[in-house]
Formats: structure tokens, C-alpha cells, sequence
């Protein structure tokens, strides 16, 4: 395969059911708070799988559970809860990830989804007490949903990679974009930064989902998430670089 061919993968989304207004993203990152969040939500909620993301031009893996294989992307909802979950075990290169967040904006302003929230974690310095959640959203889902939350903004700082690609988006678009972020630790899956996202996306969504099982539901799962973190470690030098400061 070419260089140009990885540079320029090419994404595609099928769902079989009309996604809902909000879409909730988790993806392949350092320490794995952000897809342990999601992958919970949907555990939790129950919530059935009603799509799911191919690419051609970019090393894929195929999960499987069971016997069963599944594909690496996939998204969840219920018909009777108002958000789609987007759960991203695939590794995103750095240089993939304008193409990457394209595929999921246009896909959402042709299906009426009109808000993307990402809970990631990033390991970034700070104190005992600033084991809390933050983040950075564009004006019109900052108006539409951080008004009363108990959650300040970053400081400042720079997202590479995905992120920095959905956020730009977002600033030049009707679509908002919120980007939930909390501190993590080199241990997989770190529980306490999952626990920090599940009950922020919480309270700004009502979703009703109690955090308190996903320790155990992390345990249950510990040895799948060590072997895709050492996916990612292999991986090290295509990380975006994120950098924050609180």
C-alpha cells in the first residue's frame, strides 16, 4: 500500500435506524477513559447496535467476543433514549484524523444530528484535586448545554489529531461540538477517569446511567482493553499530540 493511499483512508458509515439528535463518541486513546465510558453506557443502558464505521487505507482490527467477530466502530441507541453512542476501538493516526471526524460530521448533517459530545482522557500534569472533569465546545453547544453544569473549561491549550479536526469543524458549522476531558494515568482502563466522564455526560444528558458498576463491568473487560492499549503503544509516535493546561 502506497503512502498516499494511508494518508487519504476512506471512511464509510452504515446504520440501519434513524440516528437520534445527539451522538456521544468514545475513541482508541491513551489510558482508554473515554471508550471504557462509552463501552459502559451501552452496557448499562442496554442499548442495541444499529450501525457501525468500515475504512479501506488504514491497519484495521476486527474484535471478536465469544467466536463472534464485530466490526471495530459501532453505533448503539434505543428507541425510547435520545442520544446514539459511538463506541471507536479502531486507531486514528494523527495525520487520518481531518478524514476521520469529516466521515462523522457529513454523516451527521445528512441524518438530522445536529451535536457530537467526546469524552477522552489525556495525560496531562496536574494535582490530586484536579482529578475532575472539562472541557472545550464550540459557543453553540456551550449555550446549549453547559449553561447550569458543574463543569469549567479548560485553561488553554491545543487538541491534535480527531479532536482538533471535529472541534474546528464545529467553530465554522451549526453542528456543536463538545469535548469532555479529564486527567489520566498510564494504568488500562483508567477507572476513576471513566467514572469522571460517565457521570459528567450524565448530568448534562440525564442518560440515568449509575457509574458505580463500571469497576467491576473495567475488571470484566481488563485484559481485552491491555491488549488493545498495546495496539496503541506499538502505535506511540502517530498519537496526536494534546496538549491542555488547566
Amino acid at each position: 500500500m502506497t503512502n498516499t493511499a494511508m494518508s487519504r483512508p476512506d471512511f464509510h458509515i452504515t446504520h440501519e435506524e434513524t440516528p437520534s439528535e445527539v451522538l456521544i463518541a468514545g475513541f482508541s486513546s491513551f489510558g482508554l477513559a473515554g471508550l471504557t465510558a462509552v463501552d459502559f453506557i451501552v452496557d448499562h443502558l442496554e442499548l442495541e447496535e444499529t450501525g457501525h464505521l468500515t475504512v479501506e487505507g488504514l491497519p484495521s482490527v476486527t474484535p471478536f467476543l465469544e467466536g463472534r467477530p464485530r466490526h471495530h466502530t459501532r453505533l448503539f441507541s434505543r428507541p425510547d433514549i435520545d442520544v446514539t453512542i459511538l463506541v471507536g476501538e479502531l486507531f486514528v493516526p494523527a495525520e487520518s484524523g481531518a478524514q476521520f471526524s469529516n466521515a462523522i460530521l457529513d454523516w451527521m448533517e445528512g441524518h438530522g444530528v445536529g451535536e457530537i459530545a467526546v469524552l477522552n482522557g489525556i495525560p496531562i500534569a496536574h494535582g490530586p484535586d484536579e482529578h475532575r472533569v472539562y472541557y472545550v465546545a464550540t459557543d453553540d453547544y456551550r449555550a446549549a448545554r453547559l449553561q447550569s453544569a458543574d463543569i469549567p473549561p479548560m485553561g488553554r491549550g491545543f487538541f491534535g489529531g480527531t479532536n482538533a479536526a471535529l472541534v474546528e469543524r464545529g467553530i465554522e458549522s451549526p453542528l456543536g461540538v463538545g469535548v469532555y476531558i479529564t486527567p489520566v494515568h498510564a494504568q488500562v482502563p483508567d477507572v476513576e477517569a471513566a467514572i469522571r466522564l460517565v457521570d459528567a455526560v450524565n448530568d448534562v444528558y440525564d442518560l440515568g446511567v449509575d457509574s458505580h458498576p463500571l469497576e467491576s463491568f473495567a475488571e470484566n473487560v481488563h485484559q481485552y482493553y491491555t491488549e488493545l492499549a498495546d495496539r496503541l503503544e506499538e502505535s506511540e509516535s502517530d498519537l496526536p499530540d494534546d496538549r491542555m493546561f488547566m
